[in-house]
């Protein structure tokens, strides 16, 4: 595995019931970029995530992160080697406040399985610099004695990469981070995410082109489960193949 590669998967396939989803993927992520897994509904995007996070095991291939082979290896192992996800659909506390929710997403890292419900206020309230230092780094500052199920949809994904952030991973996967929002919203979580990747790896399942355009170092398109093309947006926005598996435009 190159040094400058911190992910690499080789032959990555899942089949279910003889259906393959996704089939013989070979990905190639670079540390501190930014690299976007995109392609039509069915392409194998968020099957290719779980695989890589071990919610799911490969049928058969590899899955290298920082140079250890980390196929067999469960969830919470690969979580605490820094290869963290968030998840697409929004997984905090309701009603618990943003503080609250950040606050026992750095227990967790730090603390490990004692998690201290039953130890003094004054335990938890030690997490609170960290945890509001957090919460300002993605805008939420404002919001921090808000129960999270108050917040604007646009903000609650801002605190749910808080709380993956409070888990302190090295590389970071987002599962669409701008579904379902609005401009103002989307332009908030795209700078979010720049501000992220300064200092991480990022690797994102994003349906927004014009997001996937901004961000993005590199593009890896899916179809039918498997590689279609690779390369800047440039490169893959004017790729045939990726503009007929998009637009069903043919060949010209």
């Amino acid at each position: 595995m190159s040094a400058e590669l911190i992910l690499e998967t080789e032959g990555l396939t899942k089949e279910f019931a003889g259906f393959t989803a996704v089939g013989g993927v070979d990905l190639r992520v670079k540390r501190g970029s930014i690299h976007a897994l995109i392609g039509p509904n069915g392409a194998g995007k968020t099957t290719c995530f779980n695989l890589l996070t071990k919610f799911l095991a490969p049928t058969s291939g590899r899955i290298v992160f920082k140079g250890a082979d980390i196929t067999a290896l469960a969830p919470a192992d690969v979580a605490q080697l820094g290869l963290v996800r968030s998840f697409q659909i929004s997984a905090v506390f309701p009603h618990m406040t943003v503080l609250e929710n950040v606050r026992i997403a750095l227990q967790r890292r730090l603390r490990g399985a004692s998690m201290d419900f039953w130890r003094s206020r004054s335990v938890l309230d030690a997490y609170n610099d960290k945890a509001l230092a957090l919460i300002a780094d993605v805008g939420l500052a404002d919001y921090a004695q808000w129960n999270a199920v108050e917040l604007p949809y646009g903000r609650k994904r801002a605190l749910e990469i808080a709380t993956t952030l409070a888990l302190d991973p090295e590389m970071l996967l987002l599962d669409e981070p701008t579904a379902g929002m609005g401009h103002e919203d989307i332009a908030r979580i795209a700078e979010l995410i720049k501000r992220v990747a300064s200092t991480r790896t990022v690797l994102m399942v994003e349906h927004n082109l014009s997001v996937v355009a901004d961000l993005s170092d590199t593009i890896t398109v899916l179809t039918r489960g498997r590689v279609l093309a690779e390369g800047n947006y440039e490169t893959v926005s004017n790729n045939p193949d990726v503009r007929e598996a998009y637009m069903g435009v043919g060949h010209a």
